[in-house]
């Protein structure tokens, strides 16, 4: 039976995805400018064998809502929100296997200089270092950084596309295995000739440089990916190992998940070179009536205003400007697509304000599973035998109590039923998942490699 791998999902700022529960007496999450917070996070999920910690991140202000940054500053709409690849050392620091998936855009980050950051992490983490590889939705974002406003959303991938061309050549190809000689009789630390110039010309970016960084543990971070429109599928397909998907009916979960890893196959990859996490919020307890009771006193923090925030600028609509009931066109939204098509999934065709309000009864499009940790495992089990998810990432709720339950409650019987680990593998995060350190030769960053036909040029 498939393993059940959890990273939890979170963010390094107030207010995440369930909006408005920052508010809860109980919460915590106001303290994500305290190191010990974090630290103490990553203890809670060591213990639990969590793969994970995920951390969302944008660089923009949500202010698609009435074209004003007002109520996303009321609310604590993912603002304000500070660096999370500051917290990787730290929280490395007090823990042994926990790996740390960061999200870093790349639109806005120079690719030779972001490469040695990413490197630094894994020296740091010993290897427990990924990226989640996105290019960003906030136009505000764009404009922070001198631009009028974001490219058009296939375009985007499009410079990923060249960006990761660029990585993998500084990542893989620029220091050879054993360049790094460490002879102090000889006084020779590394050996020139097994360091190589990288050279790239593109549409995009230019660059001719050596990699600043020796060889990581991973060299190339695990690569994650969030997007699961038809382009966002086609870069998965090619680049990812990790793809996040939004929960919605399990049809169509496993209709993403089966053709991504079609895809995968297509380009010389084998299916199960990746892994699908889905999103998911959960509500437990030791009976139905505790897990219930719990859900309907988050009900009474949870903000429709800051919702309806997070949903116009990831959906790329402004809701101000529609009635309850009037049906809502997306068009040709430039933000996530992906997340426009799962809302009209699940909504239908000519859904509405109201009907968004309805889904959201935790601040957030993520229905949430409510139950006993018994009914919780077996939903749990049951997405990922039908959709052919292989984890889930955990959106906070009331933290760190939503964790606490997750922890203590449904992954000792996801244990008794031989689904969840009992201990951490060894080795690297990829270690860990895919049981190597390294992309495998079949991944496209091989073609990069010392002695490939693409590879690097001194």
């Amino acid at each position: 039976m498939r393993e059940i791998h959890f990273n939890a999902f979170d963010m390094n700022c107030v207010g995440h995805i369930q909006h408005g529960l920052w508010a809860h007496p109980r919460d915590q999450s106001h303290r994500y400018t305290e190191l010990a917070y974090w630290t103490d996070y990553a203890k809670r999920l060591e213990k639990g064998l969590f793969d994970g910690i995920f951390f969302a991140d944008v660089v923009g202000i949500n202010d698609v809502l009435g074209g004003s940054p007002d109520a996303a500053l009321r609310g604590a709409v993912q603002v304000p929100v500070n660096d999370p690849l500051m917290l990787v050392p730290a929280m490395a620091a007090v823990t042994e296997h926990l790996g740390f998936g960061v999200t870093a855009n790349l639109t806005y980050e120079t690719p030779f200089l972001f490469a040695r950051r990413m490197s630094t992490l894994d020296h740091l983490t010993g290897g427990r270092i990924g990226w989640n590889i996105v290019t960003g939705y906030l136009d505000s974002a764009a404009k922070a950084i001198g631009l009028d406003g974001q490219s058009a959303h296939d375009d985007r991938y499009d410079l990923a596309d060249e960006y990761m061309d660029i990585m993998y050549r500084l990542w893989e190809g620029s220091w050879e295995d054993d360049a790094v000689v460490f002879d102090r009789a000889a006084h020779l630390y590394a050996d020139p000739a097994k360091v190589h110039r990288i050279r790239h010309e593109g549409k995009q970016y230019r660059l001719d440089a050596m990699h600043l960084s020796a060889p990581s543990p991973q060299r190339t971070p695990v690569l994650y990916q969030a997007g699961s429109s038809t382009r966002g599928r086609q870069f998965a397909a090619t680049h990812a190992e990790c793809v996040f998907v939004n929960g919605q009916k399990i049809d169509g979960v496993r209709a993403i998940v089966e053709d991504i890893r079609a895809k995968a196959v297509a380009y010389g990859r084998p299916a199960d070179d990746i892994k699908v996490f889905m999103g998911a919020t959960i509500v437990t307890g030791r009976t139905e009536n505790e897990a219930r009771e719990k859900f309907e006193d988050y009900r009474r923090y949870v903000s429709s205003e800051a919702a309806l925030v997070h949903a116009a600028s990831s959906l790329g609509i402004d809701f101000s400007k529609f009635d309850l009931d009037e049906p809502i066109d997306a068009g040709q939204s430039n933000a996530i697509v992906s997340n426009v098509e799962a809302i009209s999934r699940s909504a239908g065709p000519q859904w509405t304000k109201r009907k968004l309000l309805e889904q959201m009864v935790l601040g957030s499009r993520q229905p949430p599973m409510v139950g006993s940790a018994e009914r919780i495992a077996d939903q749990l089990m049951a997405w990922s035998i039908d959709a052919g998810i292989d984890g889930f990432n955990l959106s906070r709720t009331v933290v760190p109590e939503c964790f606490d339950d997750i922890i203590g409650l449904v992954v000792p019987i996801l244990q008794e039923r031989g689904v969840y680990k009992t201990a951490y593998r060894p080795g690297t995060m990829r270690d860990k998942l895919f049981g190597t350190p390294r992309l495998p030769d079949r991944h496209i960053a091989e073609r990069y490699r010392p002695g490939a036909a693409n590879g690097s040029s001194r």
